[in-house]
């Protein structure tokens, strides 16, 4: 049974029922909210749901960290070299 049982979006419990290529069918285990295009749906323990399989994880776990701009990033730390210059020059003064 532990095969079957996946997470969905790292976080809520799900069982597999059934898998096919481009999507899945899973059996919520615990009741959450679920936002999909922007819209809040309350999901019931029990309630089943067709998911894209890249949403189930094996092991629960939190998604990796939004990763900036690469522009925003050197921005950002141009502003911050800026900064320490400007308060050296104002500690020699």
């Amino acid at each position: 049974m532990s095969e079957n049982v996946r997470y969905y979006k790292g976080k809520y419990k799900v069982k597999v029922l059934t898998e096919s290529k481009g999507s899945w069918i899973v059996e919520a285990l615990e009741s959450f909210e679920d936002d999909v295009q922007g819209t809040k749906t309350e999901v019931k323990a029990g309630e089943r749901r067709i998911v894209a399989p890249n949403l189930l994880l094996k092991k629960e776990s939190l998604p990796p960290p939004i990763k900036e701009h690469v522009y925003e990033l050197k921005i950002e730390k141009k502003l911050k070299h800026l900064i320490e210059e400007k308060e050296k020059g104002q500690k020699q003064v």
